[in-house]
């Protein structure tokens, strides 16, 4: 049974988020990380984070930032979603992990391990952050698992882009609801004043974590070409591909129930970090970490 938690921080963001608690030995904890558009109950992800509860501790969590209000299902927050920039959830996931490093997560009973190895799952714009949030503190995470990610962290047209240039409110919309979702320029200036530290591909040779990126054979092209550039310069990233998984691994908001692509998913996931977190206990125990 998932606990729900919230957290209060600077300036009354606020983080609410759920632990799914492993059923049985937990080899480490997994942070999943939601996409653009996208919030912690979003189709597959509490079914997939119960899933990946059979051997983890899972911490699913809104982005403060991600328009998801108090009902968890509606974008009734779009103030905050117009000034959603990558640094806003960089340290949102910074503030996540510290409460888990330092057991402070504010739930009822045992929260997870604050010395077990903890995992990044980023979905889409989640992966890249994950990524960024990796290359940037490599002390603290201990893998990163990308699905379908997001490389090229400039996700606004040109449309977008020029509106914002002349200080202007942009719009995307949401397919699902049909809202207008506003973008401020702060979203772009952001990315800007920040080029060399969101710039993946070229950081990703120095990454120090282990990273697995699986990927669905019918995602975005866009993102199928990231990725490969990604392993091209860094041979030690696993690439999986699931054949026919399109880029949510053909599961629906609202959840329809799995599917093949998920399963998959959900399984190669499960195995890549059992492996990882045996090479950290062997690790552990012959150096005493």
């Amino acid at each position: 049974m998932a606990q729900a938690f919230q957290l209060v921080w600077e300036r009354n963001r606020i983080i609410r988020g759920d632990l799914f608690p492993s059923r049985s030995q937990a080899y480490g904890t997994i942070v999943i990380c939601h996409g653009y558009k996208g919030f912690k109950d979003w189709g597959a992800f509490p079914y997939a984070a119960e899933r990946l509860a059979e051997n983890f501790d899972v911490v699913t969590f809104n982005f403060s930032h991600n328009g998801i209000g108090d009902d968890l299902m509606n974008f009734t927050e779009l103030e905050l979603f117009a000034t959603a920039t990558y640094t806003n959830d960089l340290e949102d996931l910074a503030e996540v992990t510290a409460r888990i490093r330092s057991g402070t997560l504010p739930i009822e009973g045992q929260g997870p391990d604050p010395d077990a190895p903890l995992y990044l799952l980023g979905h889409s714009r989640g992966g890249a952050t994950s990524l960024i949030f990796a290359l940037d503190r490599p002390d603290e995470v201990d893998g990163v698992i990308g699905w379908n990610s997001t490389v090229n962290v400039d996700l606004l047209n040109d449309e977008q882009r020029a509106a914002m240039r002349e200080g202007k409110r942009a719009y995307v919309n949401n397919a699902r609801t049909g809202q207008q979702l506003p973008l401020d320029p702060v979203i772009l200036a952001d990315m800007e004043a920040n080029r060399e530290r969101f710039a993946i591909v070229e950081r990703i040779t120095t990454a120090q974590v282990p990273i697995a990126l699986i990927q669905g054979t019918e995602d975005h092209k866009r993102l199928q070409d990231g990725n490969a550039q990604l392993v091209e310069r860094n041979p030690s990233i696993r690439w999986i591909r699931v054949a026919e998984g399109n880029h949510t691994f053909n599961a629906v908001h609202p959840f329809q129930g799995s599917t093949d692509a998920l399963e998959a998913a959900i399984a190669e996931t499960n195995n890549v970090l059992l492996q990882w977190s045996t090479t950290h206990e062997s690790v552990t125990d012959t150096y005493g970490l």
